[in-house]
């Protein structure tokens, strides 16, 4: 069964290399900003809320997240906030968008192992150059054949790329760190999948339930993927 997938594909952020890190430590910045309005929960609180609204009108990525922290200071001022204050936010994002990238324990290993005996591809979400940026500098696209940088990781998002693939749900092997973005959906449709965790993960890719089914894995490090894929 597993000498069937044809094609195993990595999720980005905090599967391949650090992402999620950086966003906590620029939520901290902001709030330190905005401390004159409100608690940090509260101030956490009111730019989740944020951000998930606009993720149907600006998707997933630093540029949307930079906006919602905009959306936000104006919210929470009641439209008050000085020049300054935008200047800064604008100021954190692009320094977001210059962090260094830092690949994770055992991944260079785990994909020049599998290089080469399948069909190895990228399946991310967030923003479209900036994906490409961080894939280019982080000297691991010479391991994959494709690059797909999705608005959302749902069931149909799975089977548009599955069919551009031109396999069967059943050959593909889909590996990331959310639960809910890259195990779930890829569980529906008839594919494979395994969770690898980061230490922290963002609210809204976390279920409140244990995912038991046959087609799923769950590792703790990257490396342990390679007994599988024997």
């Amino acid at each position: 069964m597993i000498m069937s997938f044809k094609v195993i594909a990595f999720d980005a952020d905090d599967t391949l290399f650090v992402n999620e890190t950086y966003f906590s430590e620029t939520e901290e910045k902001f709030c330190e900003l905005m401390s004159d309005y409100l608690s940090q929960q509260g101030l956490a609180q009111e730019l989740f809320r944020i951000e998930i609204a606009n993720l149907k009108i600006y998707g997933y990525g630093i540029k949307a997240y930079i906006l919602s922290m905009i959306e936000a200071a104006m919210t929470i001022s009641n439209n008050t906030i000085s020049v300054e204050v935008i200047e800064k936010i604008i100021q954190y994002g692009k320094e977001l968008l210059e962090k260094p990238i830092v690949l994770l324990d055992g991944v260079e290993e785990t994909l020049a192992a599998l290089h080469g005996k399948y069909k190895l591809v990228v399946a991310t979400k967030g923003d479209l150059l900036d994906q490409r940026r961080k894939l280019h500098n982080s000297g691991l696209g010479k391991y994959f054949h494709h690059i797909e940088v999705m608005s959302d990781k749902q069931e149909q998002d799975y089977l548009d790329l599955i069919k551009r693939l031109e396999i069967k749900p059943s050959e593909f092997f889909m590996i990331g760190n959310s639960l809910k973005s890259d195990v779930l959906p890829v569980l529906a449709i008839g594919g494979h999948a395994a969770h690898v965790p980061f230490h922290t993960t963002w609210a809204h890719e976390k279920i409140d339930h244990e995912v038991k089914h046959e087609n799923f894995s769950a590792f703790e490090k990257i490396t342990e993927i390679l007994k599988k894929l024997k």
